[in-house]
């Protein structure tokens, strides 16, 4: 169902439905071709570092999220896109067998001045490990549809 910039409630947390489990070819894979840090990618060096076992890349955490808020928020009749983030952190590390579930919770919307069929809305995603541990968490000004 379209999710129009009238439709959004500030104060509404929506907890989305989407999962996704991090596995170590994943992590090494993703590692490899964005952010090849020894312990993205290697066991024994990972093992050494202050994660202490292999750990995803922030940048591959926040777009597995991002694949969740698309799947389960946004929708490709209402989403125009963003026009920026905000405060993004790496709250704990994410492991392979780790298994992420995304929260949204509305901050803010205000109807653009410059374009009238489009309103914006100041979102705060958290990203949640299977033990209910924030691990990563951004706010953004997303840009929705407003309803003819």
């Amino acid at each position: 169902m379209a999710r129009y910039f009238e439709d959004i409630e500030v104060g509404e947390t929506y907890e989305l439905d989407g999962r996704h489990e991090f596995d170590r070819e994943e992590i090494k894979s993703f590692a490899e071709r964005y952010d090849p840090q020894p312990f993205h990618l290697d066991e024994g060096a990972a093992e050494e570092s202050i994660f202490g076992s292999l750990a995803a890349s922030g940048w591959h955490t926040a777009s597995a999220c991002m694949r969740l808020l698309v799947e389960g928020f946004l929708d490709p009749e209402t989403s125009m896109g963003a026009s920026g983030v905000e405060e993004l952190r790496w709250l704990e590390p994410v492991h392979p067998g780790d298994t992420l579930r995304v929260e949204v919770t509305v901050l803010d919307k205000r109807p653009s001045e410059s374009r009238p069929e489009m309103g914006h809305v100041r979102t705060k995603l958290t990203g949640y490990n299977q033990h209910d541990d924030a691990v990563i968490e951004w706010t953004a000004d997303g840009m929705h549809r407003r309803r003819d």
